[in-house]
């Protein structure tokens, strides 16, 4: 019996540790998964794009063409039609519905009175109405209709008998190219161009098979003039949908925007707040501290009582410089001057009325000291209420009020409107204003109110809540 001798590769010795047996099953393992890869593998990049140009005709002209799609009424938000009366804005949004029957009694006489028989007789009548149909679809099924005006195009010219026009009767030739123009603005781009294609088949198989008969035909004219208003409709459609991206482009920004300044808001506060905090836990701290040594042999626990608020006050003030850090920008630099109260209220009007503004203050109510936060939060609104003033009504006077009432602080801002014969023109802010103030309001548990007046100036008040203390609490 002759040995068996399995097939190895020329000039490739055999490894060690590899046997005859692995490189043939190596081999026939190869050859099993590469060969269905070049039978059945991948198509060429025209193949895919012819696949999906017929699959996207299947979808817009085959798939369920006489779905029902009934045309809904325009908006009435439009620059012109704003303008109307209100009947007529009302009625103005049936405008298209109004177009296209138009458009049909068109189609219907024209396709009655321009074949080759009488305009009153039954045939010419049908003709009209065959002519007049498919427009009136397009409210109802558009993609239908451009069937029906496909299909109608023949019967109109079978019941003419001999014409002059050929494939499209003067009454056909309105209608096509109408449904053409009606279903393009109803669809898409992509159904417009196969509607064109198909209407070109059409064209090219009636005027080689069947119109050696006749003696003029518009399928040329069709052809030119349904592409250049199928452009102009596609063009339309670009121009409406780069609109609608823009626009939730311009959405999303404006959102974003406003969440920014949010937060830039809310980490300026916490940036102010924490000389704040840190000044009362500095304090517990401190006293917690202090307090063992004023008390004559205190007891073992109350010592560590104190030790244990002293402990806890210095881990807060730790923590908090951590958070700080966290929340503080790269260009952040940490004042040294104390964070400012009410008392500084004058300094600040005595640099507004510098800058040009005309200021006056009143306080009502017995001033007394509030919550560091409290204060902090008021100065700041009050200074960025006549920011405003300066920014956006140069020329006009401002009335700072102050106002010490039992269940807390309230502050109202107002300004008079610009004079008429002012020079200086208002510069517009980055709009961070009103959303900071209403911040510090919220972190408070405030309320805030803020928009014109009825003289055209602008008007701030806020009330700030401030928990009274008894007798007994202190």
């Amino acid at each position: 019996m002759a040995p068996v001798v399995l097939e190895t590769d020329a000039g490739e010795p055999l490894s060690t540790g590899t046997t005859g047996h692995s490189r043939a099953a190596y081999r026939l393992s190869v050859t099993e998964t590469t060969h269905p890869q070049y039978d059945g593998g991948t198509r060429s990049q025209e193949y895919r794009l012819v696949r999906t140009s017929l699959r996207g005709l299947r979808q817009d002209l085959f798939h369920d063409p006489f779905a029902y799609r009934l045309l809904p009424p325009r908006h009435t938000d439009g620059p012109l039609v704003r303008r109307l009366p209100g009947r007529l804005r009302t009625d103005a949004r049936y405008l298209p519905h109004a177009t296209v029957g138009a458009i049909a009694f068109i189609a219907l006489v024209v396709g009655s009175v321009s074949g080759s028989l009488p305009g009153g007789d039954v045939p010419a009548l049908l003709s009209g109405v065959l002519c007049a149909l498919p427009v009136l679809a397009t409210l109802l099924r558009p993609i239908g209709a451009f069937w029906m005006s496909l299909a109608a195009t023949p019967l109109v010219a079978f019941v003419n008998g001999a014409g002059w026009d050929w494939p499209w009767m003067p009454g056909a030739f309105i209608c096509h190219l109408a449904v053409l123009i009606i279903v393009a603005l109803r669809t898409r781009p992509r159904t417009a161009v196969w509607m064109w294609v198909l209407t070109c088949v059409y064209a090219f198989f009636a005027d080689v098979f069947f119109g050696g008969a006749y003696y003029y035909t518009n399928s040329a004219p069709m052809m030119v003039t349904s592409a250049f208003a199928l452009l102009l409709v596609c063009l339309w459609h670009i121009r409406q949908t780069a609109r609608k991206e823009v626009t939730a482009q311009q959405t999303v920004t404006a959102h974003e925007r406003s969440r920014r300044t949010l937060l830039e808001e809310r980490t300026t506060i916490a940036r102010e707040l924490h000389d704040v905090v840190a000044h009362h836990m500095s304090v517990v701290a401190i006293q917690a501290e202090a307090a063992p040594y004023r008390v004559e042999n205190p007891p073992e626990e109350l010592e560590r009582a104190f030790a244990t608020i002293r402990e806890n006050a210095v881990a807060a003030l730790t923590e908090l410089r951590r958070v700080l850090g966290v929340v503080r920008a790269e260009d952040y630099e940490a004042p040294d001057a104390p964070q400012p109260t009410l008392a500084d209220l004058d300094a600040l009007l005595a640099n507004v009325r510098e800058a040009g503004l005309t200021v006056d203050k009143a306080v009502t109510g017995a001033v007394r000291e509030l919550p560091p936060g409290v204060e902090l939060s008021a100065y700041r609104i009050v200074q960025e209420a006549l920011s405003n003033t300066l920014r956006h009504a140069p020329g006009a006077t401002a009335r700072v009020e102050v106002s010490y009432v039992l269940g807390g602080l309230g502050l109202r801002v107002v300004n008079t409107s610009v004079p008429p014969n002012t020079l200086v023109k208002p510069s517009p802010g980055a709009g961070h204003g009103i959303t900071g103030m209403r911040e510090r309001v919220s972190m408070l548990n405030g309320e805030m109110t803020a928009g014109p007046t009825d003289d055209g100036g602008y008007e701030v008040a806020v009330f700030l809540p401030v928990t009274v203390q008894t007798e007994d609490e202190a």
